[in-house]
């Protein structure tokens, strides 16, 4: 366990990371490093992700308590069953990564100025993606992309990066498709990585990082 004056870890070209129970209280573990696809699959498979601005380091964190969804949890209202039964949304996979990770980019944040999807995540993530490893859902509206989501996979644990919504219910309608289709491979867990209301109304919860890890280690069964 991690003493409580151990300072801030900068990174430098080695490929490695402290433990994720390093971070401070505000969950920052680490700075500088890169967003090569070799240091974003190990920070994913190590509970750490990256969050930055424009203009700052490359920073990295693993916050405790983390938000996921266990995917047999997600909570559909009725006026979500309704959207859905009128066949109004259509979904796709991996059709417009390039698409929905620029609409997440520009999507707006209360509270947050500018994006920390940055051109150089974009591009990052968009490697991931064409090794089959970053994956996106797409919401249309007839020929209009409305909605849609991307993330990481790493087999058993989807970990979720943005979402964004141009039309009502869109964003959930994808976020709901995700987790029925992740209940059925028996994934273990969606990481939502930060707690936001909306995450919560759709069956998100809170647990620790101890937790979290276990998950990714494969030493807890999940919500089941």
């Amino acid at each position: 366990m991690k003493n409580k004056n151990t300072p801030i870890t900068f990174l430098d070209d080695r490929l490695l990371f402290p433990p994720a129970d390093y971070a401070n209280s505000e969950g920052l573990l680490a700075v500088g490093g890169d967003l090569s696809p070799e240091r974003l699959l190990l920070a994913y498979r190590n509970g750490i992700f990256p969050w930055f601005n424009e203009d700052s380091l490359l920073l990295w964190w693993s916050p405790d308590p983390r938000m996921v969804l266990f995917p047999n949890r997600i909570k559909v209202s009725k006026s979500m069953r309704n959207t859905i039964k009128r066949g109004h949304f259509r979904l796709s996979k991996d059709q417009a990564f390039d698409e929905v990770i620029r609409h997440c980019s520009e999507a707006y944040r209360p509270g947050q100025k500018g994006t920390w999807i940055t051109e150089k995540m974009i591009e990052a993530y968009t490697t991931l993606f064409k090794k089959g490893i970053a994956h996106s859902y797409e919401v249309w509206e007839e020929n209009e992309l409305v909605g849609g989501l991307y993330g990481v996979d790493l087999g058993h644990i989807f970990c979720g990066e943005s979402m964004f919504s141009k039309k009502r219910d869109a964003s959930k309608f994808a976020f709901i498709h995700l987790a029925k289709e992740l209940e059925s491979k028996h994934y273990k867990v969606i990481d939502c990585q930060l707690h936001t209301p909306h995450l919560e109304s759709l069956g998100a919860e809170l647990i620790s990082r101890e937790r979290y890890l276990q998950l990714l280690q494969g030493n807890d069964e999940g919500g089941h």
